[in-house]
């Protein structure tokens, strides 16, 4: 058995924004009628990335929990925030022509370290389903990240389940 649903979040654009998914997702296993398989969170946005992580509860002034923010803390550090043309490789030239063809300007094509953050982090998460329940463990939430600091954007969350 297969039941697919869609859920819309909208980001900030201003630095990443994180959204907890946790309770759609267990509202979207319940209604697929699915006891026993598998969940699949997945984004199709390459700056994007699903994750489970504990929720940290405090919050930063900006709204982020603060392991929220200690994750973009370490990101900077590894991966610095897109400031201006150049501190990257990419966009070169062609991908740069191919981003104007499609409607988006030039400082929004400067979203290098949203690329580079989801590479490290993954596009996708999949959580067992037993007993019609996302298998989290205690502490465990589903969440979706905006990389992308350029400007906000209508983001689409897909999700999947699958079993029996």
């Amino acid at each position: 058995m297969l039941y697919r649903e869609e859920i819309y979040v909208q980001s900030a654009g201003v630095r990443p924004t994180f959204h907890m998914l946790t309770e759609q997702i267990k509202e979207i296993v319940e209604k697929s009628g699915i006891q026993n398989g598998i969940c699949v969170v997945y984004s199709h946005h390459t700056t994007c990335s699903v994750v489970t992580q504990e929720c940290s509860f405090d919050t930063t002034y900006t709204g982020l929990e603060y392991l929220q923010q200690d994750l973009c803390d370490v990101f900077e550090e590894i991966i610095p925030t897109c400031r201006k043309e150049g501190q990257y490789m990419h966009p070169g030239p062609k991908l740069t022509q191919f981003s104007k063809e499609h409607g988006e300007d030039k400082p929004e094509t400067l979203n290098t370290d949203g690329h580079l953050r989801s590479m490290f982090m993954g596009r996708s998460e999949t959580i067992i389903v037993i007993d019609g329940k996302l298998d989290l463990g205690d502490f465990g939430h589903i969440y979706f990240i905006d990389f992308d600091q350029t400007r906000g954007r209508k983001r689409q969350v897909q999700v999947q389940v699958m079993g029996e």
